[in-house]
């Protein structure tokens, strides 16, 4: 089995299934936040090579370990969301997550002092880094594995599934059915072990509603999409239409297909992804 999981069971799996059952950087005072926690590794070669990395649902910083070995002379400023990966909720626990927690990564970059970072993310990540890039914040922006649209990656719309994915909210936190599923598909997905199965939901329930595509003409920071592609030739081909469609209206973006793959790109092929995130950086 692939190191990652299928994009449709680690970004959005329930709403089919789930129904149906820190070189440090300089800063006036320390930068807290009971939404996000930071921390900086690597040391920055010259002038513009901070990085900022933002991992995906469930998941924390570890997902870019490998990366950031094999990428030297950047800075790379690694995000965790509260609530995920061993971290308390705090201010995640309840309401909207999406808004707030790229609010609070804009605070981040202005508290650090940091001038138009490269951005990179991953999942629900790749939702955030577009979202810090239409606020103007980013030099460049990659998106990994993620669509505009959050409930396109089940095939659907967020106008269709928004009511479902709020239905699904309650569902996985307050029937033990869904507490279980949550539970079984927290345990598969790298790095997600202790996560807060709520802000899970509530990322879920935001994701389903969100589409950036419409606002895609207006992100005028350089934007690449890396995305997971399987072994079979047909529905690599299908995926590959979906992403051309959907980042369509993006000016000049670049698309770039890595697989065999599952969702977690960095972990399934960690050189083919390394290499291109190193060609990002450079350009």
């Amino acid at each position: 089995m692939k190191h990652g999981m299928d994009r449709r069971t680690l970004l959005l799996g329930g709403l089919a299934a789930g129904m149906m059952a820190q070189g440090g950087v300089a800063m006036a005072a320390p930068f807290t936040s009971r939404r996000i926690a930071m921390t900086v590794r690597g040391a920055a070669t010259g002038p513009g090579r901070d990085v900022l990395l933002i991992p995906g649902l469930a998941s924390g910083p570890g997902i870019w370990t490998g990366a950031i070995g094999a990428v030297p002379g950047w800075r790379f400023h690694l995000v965790h969301v509260r609530g995920f990966a061993g971290l308390a909720a705090e201010a995640n626990a309840n309401g909207p997550l999406l808004t707030p927690i790229a609010d609070e990564i804009a605070r981040y970059v202005a508290a650090a002092g940091l001038k138009r970072p490269a951005i990179v993310g991953h999942s629900m990540g790749g939702t955030l880094a577009m979202l810090l890039g239409l606020k103007g914040l980013a030099r460049r922006v990659m998106v990994v594995d993620m669509l505009p649209a959050g409930a396109a990656m089940v095939g659907g719309t967020a106008n269709g599934l928004g009511f479902l994915a709020d239905q699904l909210s309650g569902y996985f936190t307050g029937t033990a059915a869904g507490r279980r599923y949550l539970a079984q598909m927290v345990a598969q997905a790298p790095g997600a072990q202790g996560s807060d199965p709520e802000v899970i939901a509530n990322a879920l329930r935001d994701l389903a509603n969100v589409d950036l595509g419409p606002q895609l003409p207006r992100l005028t920071a350089p934007l690449e999409v890396v995305y997971a592609i399987g072994s079979d030739a047909a529905q690599a081909a299908a995926i590959t239409s979906r992403f051309r469609a959907d980042y369509a209206p993006a000016k000049g973006v670049a698309l770039k297909a890595i697989g065999p793959s599952g969702h977690m790109v960095m972990g399934d092929q960690p050189a083919r992804f390394n290499a291109a995130l190193r060609e990002f950086l450079i350009v």
